[in-house]
């Protein structure tokens, strides 16, 4: 087992968790891993990006994701020689295996993907979910999507749909629970600067 810091951030949608994932990263001089996992599990199947996108993890009940590809080759994290996978398993499985394959390559920040699941017993993950007040995901969303406030409060309860049913579908947890993470921060509270000032503190102090 390495010895190198790993943080993984689950996050609602809205809060700027993405955003701290990036700042944090940087301040870090890390990798972070985000949609580019979607990139890589891609290439592995062979399948165009936007068919991986499709089943992604804000995909809730995609058509797509019940489609059968042929067996994918052996891997112990992925135990796909028994039988061929709809595709959403085999995108969920090949994304499992990446972040394994990252998080014993050196530190990094990945940000969803059940990373906090896929890397329970790393012993050397900081797991962290990123919240905000309902007021502060709307007015963020409909500045950055430059949409209506009650159209971004429509988006931000779909999307935050998706990525429960993903999590608890794959899980069997409950989303953003803190029996899954070890820290939670509301980002209305502390602000961007101060959320990535907290966890840059405390990756340079664990």
């Amino acid at each position: 087992m390495t010895d190198h810091k790993i943080i993984t951030i689950g996050r609602q949608f809205g809060s700027g968790g993405h955003e701290i994932g990036n700042l944090l990263a940087t301040r870090l001089d890390i990798p972070m891993y985000d949609n580019n996992l979607v990139r890589m599990a891609a290439d592995k199947l062979g399948i165009r990006e936007e068919t991986a996108q499709a089943v992604d993890e804000t995909t809730l009940n995609s058509f797509l994701a019940g489609y059968v590809l042929a067996p994918l080759e052996y891997s112990p994290y992925t135990n796909s020689m028994e039988c061929a996978q709809p595709l959403g398993e085999q995108m969920y499985d090949l994304q499992s295996e990446i972040i394994h394959k990252l998080a014993e390559r050196g530190p990094c920040v990945i940000v969803g993907r059940c990373a906090d699941y896929v890397l329970a017993k790393n012993p050397n993950c900081i797991h962290i979910f990123i919240c905000a007040d309902k007021e502060d995901r709307i007015r963020r969303i409909a500045k950055r999507y430059d949409v209506s406030e009650r159209k971004a409060a429509d988006k931000i309860k779909k999307i935050d749909r998706e990525r429960r049913y993903y999590y608890e579908s794959h899980t069997g947890q409950e989303w953003g629970s803190i029996e899954s993470r070890q820290i939670l921060l509301n980002v209305s509270r502390l602000g961007i600067e101060r959320t990535v000032d907290v966890l840059e503190g405390m990756y340079k102090n664990w």
